[in-house]
């Protein structure tokens, strides 16, 4: 088998709630974002999906991943779509570093390498734990009470886990944190996700005046060894997300125990097959998961659901349903949140069916 040929279209997705807010300021309100067609043998075409939360986030941003995916195309015809070792190796060899480029073509390959063999993604990446997983939901940067109401709204959603968007003032987060520590019920979990906006010092006073609440604290600085000191200070559970960007870093962080928790984000590591590679070290060393990606819509969530879903389910933290957070279907057949909970599609590959009319027209075609 060979791909023929490589399309990319480019789809905003407008968010249901008008914006999302994180650390240092950021806030997007529409993301900007790529999907990937490969067509193959006998007509057979598989999609992937990449869309970067915004430009500040990670070295990342959407317009690069379509001027990268361009570089990369032309160099990818006549390869085996199936042979992603090979693949994979190729796009690394073509293009250095830019693992969020790579990300939406290694998973559009994994759709097509389900269909040809019959079965659905989560199949081939592990199998399918029990009928579906839990997932967050995550809670814009606001004030402490408006934060603590949304929460309230979304567990009559069916949510148990709420990740909180903190990182600023670290007297106010303190006060974000426990305002919605307080309105918890037993069984629900809270995470306080600074997204790298605390300073070392910073992160240490809050997790000093946090080491009696209930809560883990998720990527508190930038850097991996402010980090690891911060680790040495907190009584709570840490999750590393930022940081975590290639299997080397989570074998270090796992001989340096570093974290009890890594958020592992598809497109970051380059796609599914690398992050099958870093989940499958984890699982082994006993490091719980949070499977996600940086954003994206139905397909970009169908990927995270066969990746979460073929986890086992003791490691498996969380995961998130971007879909339900935009206006605007682009696939049919994707995972549709269920009282709080997502389950993989059932049939062959990513199970997802693009909506031709909504992706328009490629941006970029290469046969």
């Amino acid at each position: 088998m060979r791909i023929s040929a490589i399309r990319t279209y480019q789809v905003d997705l407008p968010l249901r709630e008008g914006s999302y807010r994180w650390s240092g300021g950021n806030a997007v309100s529409v993301f900007d974002s790529t999907v990937v067609e490969i067509e193959a043998d006998r007509g057979l075409r598989g999609y992937g999906e990449v869309c970067p939360l915004g430009p500040a986030y990670l070295p990342a941003y959407a317009a690069g991943a379509r001027t990268g995916i361009a570089e990369l195309a032309p160099q990818l015809l006549g390869l085996d779509p199936l042979d992603l070792g090979h693949l994979n190796e190729r796009m690394d060899a073509a293009l250095r570093g830019h693992p969020y480029v790579k990300s939406a073509i290694d998973v559009a390959c994994w759709d097509i390498l389900g269909q040809v063999a019959g079965l659905p993604v989560c199949t081939l990446l592990g199998g399918r734990y029990g009928e579906s997983f839990a997932l967050y939901r995550a809670i814009s940067q606001e004030a402490p009470a408006e934060m603590a109401r949304r929460v309230a709204q979304y567990r009559a959603e069916g949510y148990t886990k709420f990740q909180l968007k903190v990182g600023g003032d670290p007297d106010t987060d303190i006060e974000r944190i426990r305002a919605v520590r307080a309105c918890l019920r037993p069984g629900d979990v809270l995470v306080a996700d600074a997204n790298t906006g605390w300073r070392q010092h910073e992160a240490i006073r809050v997790c000093q005046a946090l080491r009696n609440d209930d809560v883990y604290i998720e990527q508190p600085c930038a850097s991996y060894e402010e980090c690891l000191t911060v680790r040495a200070h907190c009584a709570r559970p840490l999750i590393l997300d930022e940081v975590i960007d290639s299997i080397g870093v989570v074998v270090r962080a796992i001989a340096d125990r570093a974290m009890d928790v890594v958020n592992l984000k598809i497109s970051k590591v380059g796609g599914l097959t690398k992050a099958r590679q870093i989940r499958d070290l984890c699982v082994a060393q006993g490091i719980a998961l949070t499977i996600e990606d940086t954003w994206g819509g139905d397909i970009a969530t169908a990927a995270i659901a066969h990746l979460a879903h073929s986890t086992p389910p003791a490691l498996l933290f969380s995961s998130t349903d971007f879909n339900s957070y935009g206006t605007r279907t682009i696939a049919d057949g994707a995972p549709q949140r269920a009282h709080g909970r997502l389950a993989a599609p059932t049939s062959v590959g990513l199970g997802t069916r693009p909506r031709l009319a909504e992706l328009g027209a490629p941006v970029l075609e290469v046969a």
